[in-house]
């Protein structure tokens, strides 16, 4: 069987196949960027089920519009209109099935064999796999505490005049879990709007925040060709498969349409409607406060065990909400070898290959607090801290 370059050239998800392998009751999993399941409102989404049924009847289960159901498109406008002061109308707005959907339909539409894509080192590895399927060159721009080097992306903008859109992750990044500066935003849009390029804002986890102020967008309401990615699988379930995209460019959203219609026609209407149901009938705000408390205590669980178990010699970032803490290691010390010493203890996270187009054997990991309890996270820490202090003492010895 002969198979195309593109799907032999993507790699597979490193995350769903390590799932397969930490899914034993008894390993401690830091692996996958999960929502923890107690905070699904599954009492209420029942009775938005029963009550999306009895209003909408045989609509629930027909054929619907590819650019998504027009109630939960006004509901997505709305919200951001209040939260973020743009002027989004409903028309502005696809649903997608996910925003991994989302990355997939956008490459589709703006790569062609070599084009090129500005991605943050470390990036989301669900963005690299998605636009990977379509062969562009990846240039990478290194991220630093408060988001993007600036300098890096100006002269890689400069350079590289075959480069369509630029990705990022602003708001607790997936995987560092930094969240943008807004003197850093401000930065990055006086370098991109000199460009003919698409300004893609990934912002899956922006409603998940603690610490700090909401930040306005670098290109939403001023862009052009501002795209802004969103999900309801943070805040809601992600089950259901809900995510968007907001653009106000039209002829940008008009091929997205076409291009979603030749994917899957539209996104599962059975879902908008009782997702809407939900929305509409419930206090998010209330729901999602919830969250965030049990996020910021299982967080704090997290970094106060590796304050206490890891050498001194390993940093981590703290982030401000979320779902992601970053690892970097001493260096010359191999995360993938780290991560086998770790099953033997039965502890899972994500080395940082996977997070890079170019480098291997890094001594970066990714490691997820939202879907342990406290005590569970105090005791993976603590194994994890054991295995460093052996490796960190093997190197003295060396």
């Amino acid at each position: 069987m002969k198979y195309s370059d593109k799907i032999l050239n993507t790699p597979s998800s490193f995350i769903r196949n390590i799932l397969k392998v930490t899914d034993a009751p008894d390993v401690i999993s830091f692996a996958g960027g999960l929502p923890n399941p107690i905070s699904f409102p599954i009492d209420e989404m029942q009775k938005s089920i029963n009550h999306a049924i009895e209003e909408n009847g045989a609509k629930l289960f027909q054929y619907s519009t590819t650019e998504g159901y027009l109630p939960l498109r006004q509901y997505i406008a709305a919200k951001y209109n209040k939260s973020y002061g743009l002027d989004i109308a409903p028309e502005d707005i696809l649903i997608t099935t996910g925003s991994q959907q989302a990355l997939e339909i956008i490459s589709k539409v703006l790569l062609d064999k070599g084009d090129g894509v500005v991605m943050e080192e470390p990036g989301y590895l669900g963005a690299i796999q998605a636009f990977t399927m379509s062969e562009p060159n990846f240039y990478t721009v290194p991220l630093e505490e408060d988001g993007l080097n600036v300098e890096q992306l100006k002269n890689t903008l400069q350079s590289n005049p075959n480069i369509k859109f630029i990705y990022v992750v602003p708001n607790f990044h997936n995987p560092t879990g930094i969240t943008y500066s807004k003197e850093k935003r401000e930065a990055i849009y006086d370098v991109v709007k000199d460009y003919d390029v698409v300004l893609i804002e990934d912002d899956p986890y922006g409603d998940l925040r603690w610490n700090g102020e909401l930040l306005p967008y670098i290109g939403a309401g001023r862009l052009e060709n501002s795209v802004v990615l969103g999900s309801f699988s943070k805040i809601v379930t992600p089950g259901m498969r809900l995510g968007f995209i907001i653009t106000k460019n039209k002829e940008l959203l008009h091929h997205i349409n076409t291009a979603k219609q030749a994917t899957d026609l539209h996104t599962n209407i059975f879902s908008q409607i009782v997702v809407h149901d939900y929305l509409v009938n419930n206090d998010l705000d209330a729901h999602v406060s919830k969250i965030i408390a049990l996020y910021q205590e299982q967080a704090n669980t997290m970094l106060e065990a590796m304050a206490k178990y890891f050498p001194s010699t390993i940093k981590y970032t703290k982030p401000d909400g979320g779902m992601f803490i970053w690892v970097t290691l001493e260096e010359g010390t191999s995360a993938l070898e780290f991560f086998e010493k770790a099953m033997e203890v039965k502890v899972a996270f994500v080395p940082g290959d996977p997070f890079y187009t170019s480098k291997t054997n890094v001594n970066t990991l990714r490691l997820n607090y939202t879907n342990s309890s406290p005590e569970i996270i105090e005791e993976g820490i603590k194994r994890l801290g054991e295995i460093l202090h052996t490796i960190s003492s093997e190197k003295q010895l060396v």
